[in-house]
């Protein structure tokens, strides 16, 4: 089984240490800046096998992808979208590793957005094409949103469950022939990444009336790592920021 992986943070180095684990080591390395330094030992490749930022799809790294008789291509929180000229190198087909369980929450901030939405949320293996998710599904699982979860708890334990599935759904990729489960493009959700920024969204209105139940969901799925995200009011020409923390009382 010959691959190319690409990959960003810790659970794209997690998913990389079970390939080696299983005796595949990638033919070239895709990553997002320079310094992931722990991706690249792991892969143990000569530089001209790493491909960084958006190399991927200029014609150096078109040149390389092409050379190497990949069966695929297999994204971790891999940020960039993939053009058609790279979609169509990979034998059987470039995949990608998604925090959310589709149709639902295509696209960015998933947690938070499950959350405002009432939507389900998990851990998605998925085809590439065109579109942004909304290529063939290989394998899925849910998880329970808990009362408690705020979207930096919940993408927490998104993780780990991630880990899970691409470990668990290894055998299906390794057969060279895994299942495939078409998207609806009628159903599900979707948001950029600039969506959750907007005023309708973050700002609270002090002097406004409503349900308890409300407030608190909104707090929570703007509850994540970055304060930049949170909820605000303004008060005397200042904004406040808003986070929650929610503890179960056992």
């Amino acid at each position: 089984m010959r691959l190319a992986f690409a990959g960003n943070r810790r659970v794209a180095t997690s998913c990389l240490e079970h390939l080696i684990g299983a005796g595949i080591k990638p033919e070239a390395l895709m990553i997002t800046s320079g310094n992931e330094a722990e991706l690249q030992n792991l892969a143990g490749l000569p530089p001209e096998r790493v491909l960084v930022g958006s190399e991927f799809r200029e014609d150096r790294g078109i040149d390389l992808l092409s050379s190497l008789d990949l069966d695929y291509i297999l994204g971790v929180h891999f940020p960039y979208i993939v053009p058609d000229s790279v979609l169509r190198i990979p034998k059987i087909g470039v995949l990608n590793l998604h925090p959310a369980l589709l149709p639902y929450n295509r696209g960015w901030h998933t947690p938070s957005w499950s959350i405002l939405e009432g939507t389900p949320i998990g851990a998605t293996l998925h085809f590439m094409d065109s579109g942004v998710d909304t290529g063939d599904i290989v394998a899925q699982a849910e998880l329970e949103i808990r009362p408690e979860d705020t979207a930096h708890s919940l993408y927490a334990r998104l993780l780990d469950l991630e880990v899970e599935l691409f470990r668990s759904a290894w055998s299906l990729l390794a057969s060279g022939n895994p299942p495939r489960r078409s998207q609806s493009p009628d159903e599900g959700t979707g948001h950029n990444r600039a969506d959750l920024q907007t005023e309708s969204v973050r700002r609270l209105d002090l002097d406004a009336s409503a349900p308890i139940r409300d407030v608190v969901t909104t707090l929570r799925a703007l509850t994540t790592n970055d304060p930049g995200e949170a909820a605000y009011f303004e008060e005397d020409g200042r904004r406040y920021l808003v986070q929650i923390t929610i503890i179960p009382d056992d």
